[in-house]
């Protein structure tokens, strides 16, 4: 089984627990920027997110949030996207290039929320190194949220001035 069907059958088995505990909200409660996860991160019906660095750690209910909300794809989508996903971990390399990379697919207008670890956990990412690598990949971090129990949210684009 690929990767990619991987994903998919624990966002469907995410669903599927979802649903029998009886949350009552709709899909399309989510499908409007003001409710949810994805409307707390600004994605809307019709946008395309690609998610990057996803693993046993990450946290299904952001993307399947997103899922159901937005055109989830992942690391070997090869056209335009509006939002990337881009999960990171201290140990995984350098940031700056990561962030490079992830600006290959996206839109002039486009976001990168990174994902990372909250402080206390394996992983954390000081945002000091988050305020340093952003500038330096062309970008600006514009807010910081919590988007799960153990993931926060950076919010990152490329400053007006090159928009």
């Amino acid at each position: 089984m690929s990767k990619a069907e991987t994903r998919l059958r624990k966002v469907a088995l995410w669903l599927a627990d979802w649903a029998r505990v009886g949350w009552t909200k709709g899909v399309t409660d989510n499908t409007t920027a003001g409710s949810g996860l994805a409307g707390k991160l600004g994605i809307t019906s019709g946008l395309v997110v690609q998610e990057i660095g996803f693993d046993s750690d990450s946290d299904d209910a952001i993307s399947a949030a997103i899922a159901l909300t937005a055109e989830l794809v992942d690391e070997e989508f090869d056209d335009v996207v509006d939002v990337v996903l881009l999960w990171w971990r201290d140990s995984d390399g350098d940031l700056v290039d990561a962030l490079v990379d992830a600006l290959v697919p996206l839109a002039d207008s486009g976001v990168i929320w990174l994902m990372t670890p909250k402080a206390g956990r394996s992983g954390h990412v000081e945002p000091s190194d988050i305020s340093d690598a952003a500038p330096t990949a062309g970008l600006q971090s514009t807010s910081t949220i919590s988007a799960a129990p153990h993931w926060q949210g950076t919010r990152l684009v490329a400053p007006k001035s090159r928009r």
